[in-house]
C-alpha cells in the first residue's frame, strides 16, 4: 500500500482531493494510502465470494456492499478518522447509511490481498478492524489460495476461526451456516 502523500492533511482535505481523483484512497488518521487497481484474479474472487454471500443474505436484514464503497469507521470510543474501502462488507446495522457511506462498524469485511498490499491489509487492518469492533475479518490470499477467517472473542481480540488452503469449504462464525469452496473462489 502506497502513500497518496506523505504528508499528514485534514479529513476535508482528504474529501476535497476525493472528489478530483479517480483513484482509490483511503484516510487513516492524517494519512492517505492509494490502493492497487484489481487485477483480473482479484476480480473474479471478489465477484464469486460476493455472490455466495448474497445468495446466503437473500431475505436477511443484512447487506452487502463492495468495493468502492467507503466506510467511515466511528464505534464512539476510538478517536480519529479511518475511512477504509474495503473489498467487500456486511452491514447489518442500518442506521449508519449516508448518501455517500456507511459510518460506523459492519459486522463482516473481506479483502483480497494484492502483492503491493499485504502488509496493510494482513497488519494495519487487521488490527484497526479488530479495535473497531469488526466481528468478522475475512483476509483472501490469491498468491496463496487461501481463506484465513478472524473473529472476535469475548476479550474483544481477534482469534483465528477458520483457514483453507486450495481445498475444502471455507465457514464464517457470524452468518451461520454459510460457507463456500475454495475451488470455486480460485477457479481460474
Amino acid at each position: 500500500m502506497n502513500y497518496y502523500r506523505n504528508d499528514s492533511i485534514s479529513v476535508d482535505e482528504f474529501f476535497q482531493i476525493r472528489e478530483n481523483s479517480d483513484a482509490l484512497l483511503e484516510y487513516i488518521d492524517g494519512f492517505v494510502y492509494m490502493s492497487p487497481s484489481p487485477s483480473t484474479q482479484h476480480q473474479r474472487i471478489s465477484n464469486r465470494l460476493e455472490t455466495k454471500f448474497k445468495m446466503f443474505l437473500e431475505g436477511k436484514s443484512c447487506e452487502l456492499f463492495h468495493a468502492p464503497y467507503d466506510i467511515e469507521l466511528k464505534n464512539g470510543e476510538i478517536e480519529g478518522t479511518k475511512i477504509v474501502i474495503p473489498d467487500i462488507s456486511i452491514i447489518c446495522d442500518k442506521t449508519g447509511f449516508t448518501d455517500a457511506r456507511y459510518v460506523g462498524v459492519p459486522n463482516l469485511i473481506v479483502e483480497i490481498l494484492s502483492p503491493s498490499n499485504q502488509s496493510h491489509d494482513v497488519i494495519t487492518k487487521l488490527n484497526i478492524y479488530m479495535n473497531y469492533g469488526v466481528k468478522e475479518y475475512w483476509i483472501v490470499n490469491p498468491m496463496l489460495n487461501t481463506i484465513t477467517v478472524y473473529t472476535l472473542n469475548v476479550d474483544k481480540m481477534y482469534e483465528q476461526h477458520d483457514m483453507k488452503t486450495e481445498t475444502g469449504e471455507i465457514t464464517s462464525r457470524l452468518l451461520l451456516g454459510f460457507r463456500v469452496d475454495l475451488k470455486y473462489v480460485f477457479m481460474k
